[in-house]
Parts: structure tokens; C-alpha cells; sequence
């Protein structure tokens, strides 16, 4: 009886061994396959970009305003978060604001517009998309007399440099960029389109 007893025993570990060995083949299955469904993924963001849209950048501003920027001790400026307007032509960005002026120059608070157009740059020390290159085309404020207005519009480049230079409008994420840094990859130019901003991604150089 027990050599039977062995052999049901030995049965039972080889089943064990067995159901245990399927188990492991499974999930070793399972994890190759998410890794090729994620380097697949990285190739297709490789190829087709990733694209920030307008709304995005809209909320990444909306945290930073509204603001007040002094003018010479003069004007007081306070500018609500611009609506952006896409320029693929020209590969830029459009931002106006909505402003009010108040200060020892105006007899009572005046409203307007400021209206900027910006290129896009990649910063790579904290992966985000950064305003520059502004271009002011209007600073305008309603009844304003001419002498607030003179000042007015000396200012206005500086006003520009204040309010959006170097601005982060998105900021790239770890998990954006990870399956395209695995394959050697980094952004390299930043477009405009009529979908948003387009990012492509190029050969990260050999250290």
C-alpha cells in the first residue's frame, strides 16, 4: 500500500509543478505582450507626434492670471487669462487679453485689449512648452487721453516680456515621454497646426 501512496503523492507535486509552470508561462505571456503593446504605442507616438491643443494651453494660463503690472508708478494694468488663437501659418500663437487700467493719470478706470503673438520653444531641463519671441501687435485702451496713451504703448513691449515670456503653456509628463526615450528618442521641434501644437520627437544625442 505504500508504494501507492508514494505514487499518488508523486502525481500530486507534478501537478502542482505543473499547473505552477502554466501559471508563470501565462503571465510571461501577459507582460511580453504589454511590452509590445507599449513599444508599439511608442512607435506610433514617434511617428505621429504628440499634439497639445488649444484648451490645454487655455488651462495651463487660466492658472497664472488675472494680474497686475505696474506702469512707471503710473498705470496700474490688470490683465485677465488671453484667449489663444493657432497661427500654423506662421507658426506661432496668438494670445489677447481682455485689460483694465486704473492710476494717478486716469481720472477713472479704463478698459481695452492687448493683443500678442508668440513663437513656442522646447525646454528640456523640465520638459515643458515655453512662449518667446513676442510680438505686440495692439495695446489699446478706450478714452484714454494722449499722454496715458504715449505711455501706454512705450511700455507695451515690456508689458509683453512681463506677462508671457518663458511662460509654460504644457508641460510633458513622465509617462508621455518614457516609451519614446526607451527608444533612444527625445522632442526635437514644436509646430503649429490647425489641431494644436505639434511636437516631434528626433534622435537624443550620444553622451
Amino acid at each position: 500500500m505504500q508504494p501507492v501512496a508514494r505514487s499518488g503523492a508523486g502525481i500530486s507535486t507534478m501537478g502542482r509543478f505543473e499547473t505552477h509552470t502554466a501559471m508563470h508561462r501565462r503571465l510571461l505571456l501577459t507582460h511580453t505582450a504589454a511590452g509590445a503593446l507599449a513599444l508599439l504605442a511608442g512607435c506610433a507616438s514617434a511617428q505621429s507626434g504628440y499634439t497639445i491643443s488649444t484648451q490645454q494651453m487655455q488651462q495651463a494660463l487660466a492658472e497664472r492670471f488675472p494680474r497686475s503690472y505696474p506702469l512707471g508708478g503710473l498705470l496700474d494694468l490688470q490683465l485677465q487669462a488671453p484667449r489663444l488663437a493657432l497661427l500654423p501659418e506662421r507658426d506661432q500663437v496668438n494670445a489677447v487679453f481682455d485689460l483694465a487700467a486704473t492710476g494717478a493719470l486716469l481720472a477713472r478706470r479704463h478698459t481695452g485689449v492687448f493683443d500678442v503673438d508668440f513663437a513656442l520653444r522646447y525646454e528640456p531641463t523640465d520638459r515643458s512648452i515655453r512662449a518667446y519671441r513676442l510680438h505686440v501687435n495692439a495695446l489699446r485702451l478706450d478714452g484714454l487721453k494722449p499722454q496715458a496713451s504715449e505711455l501706454l504703448q512705450r511700455y507695451g513691449q515690456q508689458l509683453a516680456e512681463q506677462s508671457l515670456r518663458e511662460v509654460v503653456l504644457h508641460q510633458l509628463r513622465d509617462k508621455d515621454l518614457a516609451p519614446i526615450a526607451a527608444m533612444g528618442l527625445q522632442p526635437e521641434s514644436i509646430s503649429v497646426t490647425p489641431r494644436g501644437l505639434l511636437v516631434r520627437f528626433g534622435p537624443r544625442p550620444l553622451s
